[in-house]
């Protein structure tokens, strides 16, 4: 008999013995689920709660995250069924694989071993083992159109309680030095409401548009509530010393002006909703986000800010698929005119694409200075490589819209309150804001900058780099233009 003919033989005893396995299992797992069924009536209930393997976790976290569970109203001893201890077994697994300290959570149920416990009690114990608790890594990183070198580190369940504390350090082309700590934890057994205090320090260098440096110093403190596809609220507040120098020998005049020392001090608010399949060439779902920022609980300026973005994706052919996108903000100083550091900036490759970075808005001389109002829309076209759909580069159409404005400055001043007419002045002060913002507003929609152009997208997750040739459409005379190729890497594109 040759060498082929025993093969087949063994192939064949082999085959007829994994039929055989896979039959036996079948049958088991059938049997058990047939016996799980039948005793979902039987009355039970949970003498104790075990969680083994967790050696650096306190025992009172644990039980802060267990005890609501047995406390269930289904879990009551006189009405206490086998379904009933399944269904809390269940959710005690699923809280604390939630803590994010556990890479292995298993549950098994037996009959209770207590000295006094009763025919019905059992026992239901965990057997997890914990993730590692110090994590250190160093990396170069690009994005938002800019290169760094950094290094993080993390402690988790620092304290036994799923608090974590991390801290990074970086360098880069933009952002020269920046630092950020931060100690985080869970408030609530349900683990649905998060804390976080962080202390942070940065020295950005903006003389690509602006001739200055600019520091800033903190402290941020936060609330986290919901989750990203149903709705993260995030609540806080933020104390920032910020410092403008380092000016260049050309700087403008109204930079000159915004140099020095200032302090804000103000409470932060921000609602986001991200349903979309792929945060980078995603081809269904959307994108929503709301902050606002208001300032003057001390400090140096006083201001309410705003801003909302939005993005919904649809696929409307295979392998193609349609992005638009809008952005919109809001800043009103109550104490003089906006600081640079507070206003908004507008136009670069993730914004409106051809034009330079935060070109978009007012300027003097060279040096953009933001602005108090602006818009922006985008519309984009992303398709596979033909014959390459698995390929992560991908190609794209895109037109983008939007414009910078500061609040009017060249009309008249509000008109004083006399106390002899104080009703007639107060109308007339409320009429005169309501025109410089009506005015604002109209003259930022009304002068539209516009582009246009064909690229390539690569998807190297979470960064996503654009290769663009295009032109603009329309543009204001201050506007940077920038006709031809354009490079874009970042994570948050328009």
């Amino acid at each position: 008999m040759g060498d082929p003919q025993l093969q087949n033989i063994r192939a064949r005893q082999e085959d007829l013995l994994a039929r055989r396995l896979r039959g036996e299992y079948e049958s088991a797992v059938l049997h058990l689920s047939e016996l799980v069924n039948n005793s979902l009536d039987t009355p039970s209930h949970v003498a104790t709660v075990r969680v083994e393997g967790s050696k650096t976790t306190r025992k009172s976290f644990l039980a802060s995250l267990i005890n609501p569970h047995l406390a269930s109203p289904s879990l009551a001893p006189d009405v206490s069924t086998f379904g009933s201890v399944l269904k809390a077994t269940r959710d005690m697994g699923h809280v604390l694989q939630e803590t994010d300290i556990f890479s292995a959570v298993n549950a098994k149920i037996e009959r209770s071993r207590e000295p006094l416990a009763g025919p019905n009690d059992v026992d239901v114990i965990f057997q997890t083992r914990e993730k590692g608790r110090y994590y250190l890594k160093t990396s170069t990183e690009v994005g938002n159109n800019e290169g760094n070198a950094s290094a993080t580190a993390r402690i988790r369940n620092a304290f036994g309680g799923a608090e974590t504390i991390e801290a990074s350090a970086s360098v880069g082309t933009k952002t020269r030095r920046s630092f950020n700590a931060s100690l985080s934890a869970p408030l609530t057994s349900a683990l649905d409401v998060y804390g976080n205090v962080s202390v942070f320090a940065l020295d950005r260098d903006n003389s690509a548009f602006a001739s200055c440096t600019e520091g800033l110093r903190g402290l941020k403190a936060a609330l986290k509530t919901g989750s990203r596809t149903t709705g993260m609220h995030e609540l806080g507040y933020e104390g920032v010393y910020r410092h403008i120098a380092g000016l260049l020998p050309s700087a403008s005049i109204s930079m000159r002006e915004s140099a020095g020392c200032t302090f804000k001090s103000a409470l932060f608010h921000s609602w986001l909703r991200d349903t979309r399949d792929g945060a980078i060439t995603g081809s269904r779902g959307s994108f929503t986000k709301v902050s606002q920022e208001i300032a003057g609980l001390g400090g140096d300026v006083a201001f309410y800010k705003a801003e909302a973005e939005g993005r919904i994706c649809r696929a409307v052919y295979p392998g193609t698929s349609v992005s638009l996108s809008a952005r919109s903000g809001f800043l009103r100083s109550f104490s003089g005119p906006s600081s640079f550091s507070d206003r908004f900036q507008l136009g670069g490759p993730l914004s409106v694409r051809m034009f330079q970075a935060n070109s978009l808005g007012p300027r003097d001389s060279a040096d953009s200075l933001g602005g108090d109002i602006y818009w922006a829309l985008g519309l984009s076209v992303i398709s596979d490589i033909p014959k390459r759909p698995h390929w992560p580069l991908k190609s794209h159409f895109f037109v983008n819209a939007g414009q910078l404005h500061p609040l009017l400055p060249g009309l008249s001043p509000c008109p004083p309150l006399h106390a002899h007419n104080h009703t007639q002045s107060l109308t007339s002060l409320v009429s005169h804001v309501g025109k410089s913002l009506q005015d604002s507003v109209t003259s930022c929609i009304s002068q539209p900058t516009i582009s246009a152009g064909v690229g390539l997208i690569y998807n190297f997750e979470p960064i996503r780099v654009e290769l663009n040739f295009g032109v603009p459409l329309v543009a204001v005379k201050s506007d940077g233009c920038r006709k031809g190729l354009q490079v874009g890497m970042g994570i948050d594109f328009l």
